[in-house]
C-alpha cells in the first residue's frame, strides 16, 4: 500500500470568521480536518507567511497573514498537536505563492517519507487547495481532494476549482469515503 499524507492548507486565522481575509464557513471544516488528521501518520500544515509589505497587499488582496502576526496562526480548535510539519509559503515581498510546493521543501519532504498519496483540504479551494492539489500532480503525487474538509472564496469559483482540478487529475471525495467507498 502506498504511503499517504494530510495536506491542511493555509486553516489560518485571518481565513477563519472574523479575519482580515474571511472565507465564508471556514470554521465548518475544522472538526472534518481534526477528524481527517487522526487516520494519518503524516500530518503537514501549509502557512501563508507573508512579509509586511508584501506584493498582493492592496492589488489583489488586504493584508493577510503577516509573519509573527495572531493573523497568521492556525485557526483555533484545529488539533495542532497532530501536525508533524509546517510549512511557510509566500515569504517573498515580490512573489504570490498560493501553492504549498511553491518554493518550499514540501515536495522532498513527502517523497524523503516514502509518500505517494496526499490527501489535501483547507482553505480556500479555488486558490491555495487548488494550486497545491494541481502541483501536487506536477511532482508525481495520486492527489485527492476532501471536499467536506474544504471552502471556496465564492461558491462560482469553488465549482470552478473543483471541476479544473477534476479535469486534470485529482479525485474527489469526502473525509467520510476515499476511494470506491473505503474509509479514508
Amino acid at each position: 500500500m502506498d504511503r499517504e499524507a494530510l495536506i491542511v492548507v493555509d486553516v489560518q486565522n485571518d481565513f477563519c470568521e472574523g479575519g482580515a481575509l474571511e472565507v465564508s464557513g471556514a470554521s465548518e471544516i475544522i472538526p472534518v480536518i481534526n477528524r481527517l488528521m487522526d487516520r494519518f501518520e503524516l500530518v503537514i500544515a501549509t502557512q501563508d507567511y507573508h512579509p509586511s509589505n508584501h506584493c498582493s497587499f492592496d492589488v489583489l488582496w488586504p493584508v493577510h497573514c503577516v509573519a509573527g502576526t495572531d493573523g497568521a496562526e492556525l485557526c483555533k480548535g484545529l488539533s495542532v498537536d497532530r501536525i508533524s510539519h509546517f510549512v511557510r509559503k509566500g515569504m517573498s515581498e515580490d512573489r504570490d505563492a498560493y501553492s504549498g510546493f511553491q518554493e518550499t521543501d514540501l515536495s522532498s519532504l513527502l517523497k524523503v517519507r516514502g509518500i505517494k498519496t496526499i490527501f489535501v483540504c483547507g482553505l480556500a479551494t479555488d486558490y491555495c487547495v487548488k494550486a497545491t492539489a494541481l502541483d501536487g500532480l506536477k511532482e508525481g503525487f495520486n492527489v485527492f481532494v476532501v471536499t467536506d474538509g474544504i471552502r471556496a472564496v465564492t461558491k462560482d469559483t469553488g465549482k470552478k476549482a473543483l471541476k479544473e482540478m477534476e479535469d486534470r487529475g485529482v479525485k474527489l471525495v469526502t473525509g467520510d469515503f476515499g476511494r470506491q467507498g473505503e474509509k479514508v
